[in-house]
């Protein structure tokens, strides 16, 4: 076994100490220019790897309730999400509407409903599910390395190969599971996003679902009204924090009402403190209205923030 013993230094150890009250994202927030955020769970993304989705609907739970207790007076500003394990359906469906009376923003799911299983969102048995969700009216997130190990390659490189093809490429997952299957129609008020995953990949896969459609069509069950494409541009989104690729594609594939900016605080990889030049060196293509939607108007729309109260600084 080798271990590491890793120092951080200068911004990687801010990185590293922040966010635990929020008095801290609210000052670094200020900091970056940023008006409001969506609070995941960082090591708590774990309370999904287990087999066990009654045990994990119970880290869930254990989470709500501390996100709210810690954030739900800054609700305005700092959102927290609230995490539920679907594979435990009827336990799902419990907490779901426990926290939306509680007031959360959002939801959080698994890209797979029991980590490392084969059952998927396709299934007409997460009817129910979808049912309760279009109930409480709440956006789907769905977070990068959630649903299986990423941690699948070991040795040389092993860190970018988990990265790239075990973290993000399964968010691809959760997307044409809905997109696909029919369950958008039957839930018209569904809004979802994938989280963290970046954007370049989400053009082709629009394609590519299509393409499957048009030429497997003969095999699909059930038969959609529409191509499989039309069903994210009406529903989904999809975050990221570097992606040039992805915003280059963005006005000529009509996905730029469906992207969300996002600095990843306060993690490693993210562009805290330094979004603003970040910003400038992805978006010099685009113009202010189209900016304006990837930097902000999409995520008020998708999550309802309150734009007159978050020009109210501090308040």
């Amino acid at each position: 076994m080798r271990l590491q013993n890793v120092v951080y230094e200068g911004e990687d150890l801010e990185r590293n100490r922040a966010g635990r009250t929020p008095d801290e994202p609210l000052r670094d927030d200020a900091r970056d220019g940023v008006d409001a955020e969506v609070i995941f769970p960082n090591k708590g993304l774990t309370m999904w790897a287990t087999p066990d989705p009654v045990f994990s609907n119970a880290m869930c739970r254990v989470w709500n309730d501390w996100a709210w207790e810690t954030f739900g007076p800054y609700n305005h500003r700092l959102s927290p999400m609230a995490a539920v394990a679907t594979g435990d359906l009827e336990g799902a469906i419990v907490e779901i509407r426990r926290v939306a009376k509680l007031g959360f923003r959002g939801l959080t799911f698994p890209c797979k409903p029991v980590w490392g299983g084969h059952a998927n969102y396709n299934l007409p048995e997460f009817d129910p599910l979808w049912q309760a969700v279009q109930e409480v009216d709440l956006p789907i997130t769905f977070h990068v390395s959630t649903g299986r190990d990423p941690r699948a390659s070991r040795g040389n490189g092993g860190v970018v190969i988990n990265y790239a093809v075990h973290s993000l490429a399964p968010t691809m997952e959760p997307l044409a599971n809905l997109c696909a299957s029919g369950v958008l129609e039957r839930f018209p008020k569904l809004r979802f996003a994938t989280i963290e995953a970046g954007i370049g990949w989400v053009t082709w896969a629009l394609q590519a679902m299509d393409e499957a459609y048009a030429k497997h069509h003969m095999w699909v069950r059930p038969k959609l009204r529409r191509l499989p494409s039309a069903y994210f541009r009406e529903h989904g989104f999809a975050s990221f924090q570097e992606d040039p690729a992805g915003l280059a594609l963005a006005r000529g594939h009509g996905l730029v009402p469906s992207l969300l900016w996002a600095n990843d605080y306060p993690h490693h990889e993210c562009t805290w403190p330094h979004s603003a030049p970040a910003i400038e060196r992805q978006m010099g293509a685009l113009t202010d209205g189209e900016r304006a939607k990837i930097l902000g108007e999409n995520a008020v729309r998708l999550f309802r923030f309150d734009p007159a109260r978050l020009l109210k600084k501090g308040k």
